[in-house]
């Protein structure tokens, strides 16, 4: 039996929000945003440890490490890096001292605040004997065109067999060290670990796990959760 580990890089800024607070620390329903998904990987029972990838000179934990506590696993890292790829090896490094070469990691993006424990779930049982991994995907169904630098259409791109990529990512502790290692310019693990020649399981999920990344995204997130609390009685 392979044990599950969960790394969260929230080093960045979350520039295109615009506003002084870094994304992950905006407010979401009287919590950080950071907090939703923190939330859902602790109540995953089969994730050990959750390591939190934050800058080094973060100046918002200290606010809100208070909606943190008891967050079952949770461990804060302060050595994020420039890039993704950094803070993921960062987490990476950080889980040494638990993981196995064998042992499994979900990747997930900081700003997905809608993720559920569900799809974590549902992710966890269709790879949990895949022989690379996978991510959690979404097939597109709008019309893709592909722009010049005018913002023209310069083609129809086909949809069929087209995918949107999402987070969790969800790979071995060895290959993810390995593909980060050698191929670290990617904007996905996933994207590293293609580079090495192999073939990720796409997972359908649905489009409510999506990235928030300009501020209307917050109230869509917000209609989400809160839909999402109405259902359960919360």
């Amino acid at each position: 039996m392979h044990s599950f580990y969960a790394i969260v890089p929230a080093a960045g800024s979350g520039s295109r929000m615009g506003g002084g607070l870094p994304k992950q620390y905006l407010p979401l329903l009287g919590r950080p945003l950071l907090w939703h998904c923190l939330n859902t990987l602790a109540g995953v029972s089969r994730i050990q440890r959750v390591a939190l990838v934050l800058s080094p000179d973060d100046a918002h934990w200290r606010d809100a490490a208070a909606d943190m506590a008891g967050l079952r696993g949770l461990q804060p890292v302060f050595t994020g890096g420039a890039t993704r790829a950094d803070s993921v090896k960062a987490g990476l490094a950080a889980l040494r001292d638990v993981a196995n070469e064998g042992d499994w990691v979900l990747v997930h993006d900081a700003a997905r605040a809608c993720l559920s424990v569900a799809q974590v779930e549902c992710l966890i049982d269709t790879l949990a004997d895949d022989p690379v991994g996978g991510l959690l995907a979404v097939p597109v169904a709008d019309t893709l065109k592909r722009a010049d630098t005018g913002s023209r259409v310069v083609a129809t791109v086909p949809r069929e067999a087209m995918w949107q990529a999402q987070t969790p990512q969800m790979f071995r502790y060895g290959l993810l060290c390995e593909a980060l290692e050698r191929f670290p310019a990617v904007t996905d693990e996933a994207g590293a670990v293609e580079a090495m020649g192999l073939s990720p399981r796409l997972v359908a999920a649905d489009a409510t796990n999506f990235k928030v990344t300009y501020p209307q995204d917050l109230a869509l997130a917000a209609q989400i959760l809160q839909a999402r609390r109405d259902a359960a009685g919360d």
